[in-house]
């Protein structure tokens, strides 16, 4: 005998005035923890460039490594930026403002089929070094002429921007809004993306270094393109690493012998094999991490081969458009 099948007439009218206060209420709730779950996944961040401050090919260079790219064998690269982007919000954010700024906006509105408004929502800065901040130029009256895009920074950065021309010009004609971060204090840039801005040891010769920390409960992102030796942090970067989904980190050199007219000492970023070490003990943080910033010598960013054993051995390498 086949089970019969119960049909239900009720409106959505009748089934309305049917719900008690409390059940509606459950309801609401209910739509309210969808949505905002939803929302909270919708945040994603693109690699807008990979390279150290100079970009690659780096001028002046005529080694293997950047012959090939003016030999048409191996593709350029930009200084290292990402894009943070809320989906649901329509909403994104730069992180640092590098000098091929046009170059990487363009990049990400073709990447994103023009999905998010031309100029970021807000731009954050780690440190006064040119690959990170010097894009700032083409927001002023000779080039974009913005207005009140936010700067987000720390306060050694900002008064650097604040005192000295031609950035001063950006504040004072309000092409840029300066936006004062707090050491290890959360900022809700909006409601569905928090930030976190600590130091890093670093040559400060014109502000600190920060790194960051975006993202909300769902899914966190690390963001530390420019530091000194891990040895030299207060907090271990392992403490860090564990708070997080994904770690962006310096990788500036593969080997202490790359620049050998230069004093590696005075330019002391960690060595990739010193990164990896790092994890020897904690072996399950290394799907987390993604290497970055790589000088035009680093064999990351030039020897496919090397990027080959290294993402498929030990860590991830960043590479432009990927997102994450």
């Amino acid at each position: 005998m086949c089970q019969q099948k119960t049909i239900y007439t009720t409106t959505p009218l009748t089934l309305l005035h049917s719900i008690t206060m409390k059940q509606l209420i459950f309801i609401l709730l209910a739509l309210q923890t969808c949505l905002l779950s939803s929302a909270q996944k919708s945040i994603s961040v693109m690699v807008l460039g990979i390279a150290q401050d100079a970009g690659y090919p780096q001028i002046g260079c005529s080694k293997i490594c950047c012959a090939q790219v003016k030999e048409g064998k191996q593709a350029g690269a930009f200084p290292v930026s990402w894009a943070v982007m809320d989906s649901a919000a329509h909403q994104w954010y730069l992180i640092e403002a590098s000098p091929n700024i046009k170059d990487q906006l363009n990049y990400f509105q073709k990447a994103t089929g023009n999905f998010f408004n031309y100029y970021p929502d807000g731009i954050f800065l780690t440190h006064a070094h040119m690959g990170h901040y010097t894009g700032l130029m083409q927001l002023g009256r000779e080039a974009a002429n913005t207005k009140d895009i936010p700067v987000y920074c720390l306060p050694k950065m900002a008064q650097f921007l604040r005192a000295n021309g031609p950035w001063s010009q950006l504040v004072q004609l309000n092409n840029i809004k300066i936006q004062t971060l707090t050491v290890d204090s959360s900022i809700s840039i909006q409601s569905n993306l928090n930030v976190t801005a600590f130091t890093v040891p670093h040559r400060d010769e014109y502000s600190e270094t920060a790194a960051f920390i975006i993202g909300n409960s769902n899914k966190k992102y690390l963001f530390v393109p420019d530091t000194d030796k891990w040895s030299l942090w207060k907090t271990p970067l392992v403490s860090y690493l564990k708070q997080v989904n994904i770690a962006f980190l310096d990788a500036t050199f593969l080997s202490s012998t790359e620049l050998p007219n230069r004093n590696i000492n005075e330019i002391p970023h960690p060595l990739v094999p010193e990164t990896i070490g790092l994890l020897q003990q904690e072996p399950s943080l290394k799907t987390k991490i993604v290497l970055i910033h790589f000088n035009h010598t680093n064999p990351l960013i030039w020897n496919e081969e090397q990027r080959k054993k290294y993402s498929s051995k030990y860590v991830g390498i960043a590479s432009v458009g990927a997102v994450y």
